[in-house]
């Protein structure tokens, strides 16, 4: 009786769907970010769900990558860890990560990724 109560935990997780957006997106796709706020984004930018609760991709300038615990369609993005290189797009990067952790939000909707703020801010990303 004890062994099934030790072992109930591992038995359970097993049967348990992941409830973060990386159970509902592509997870072997990048999106490529499409529009900031209604208009389309100048730089180059991705986001990927490579596995349960880890987010990834590139900015204009760096790789990037945080945890994502909150369970779908909610979104909210562990601190932001980016690589620290410079390029002509900084300015870009500066709009990108900045929108980025302001994302509450988020749909996954067959090629298309749309994160959301609290306020009226949105980011547009689509399989390319």
């Amino acid at each position: 009786m004890l062994r099934l109560f030790l072992a109930l935990p591992i038995i359970l997780s097993a049967c348990l769907k992941d409830e973060t957006v990386s159970g509902y997106a592509d997870s072997e796709a990048t999106y490529v970010l499409e529009e900031l706020d209604g208009a389309a984004f100048a730089a180059r930018a991705t986001i990927s769900f490579p596995k349960p609760g880890s987010v990834r991709g590139l900015g204009p300038c760096n790789r990037y990558s945080a945890d994502q615990k909150a369970p779908y369609p909610w979104l909210d993005l562990g601190p932001i860890a980016a690589t620290r290189a410079t390029c002509a797009d900084v300015a870009q990067e500066t709009l990108f990560f900045k929108a980025l952790a302001q994302m509450s939000q988020i749909e996954a909707l067959d090629d298309l990724i749309i994160l959301r703020s609290d306020g009226d801010r949105e980011m547009v990303f689509r399989i390319r």
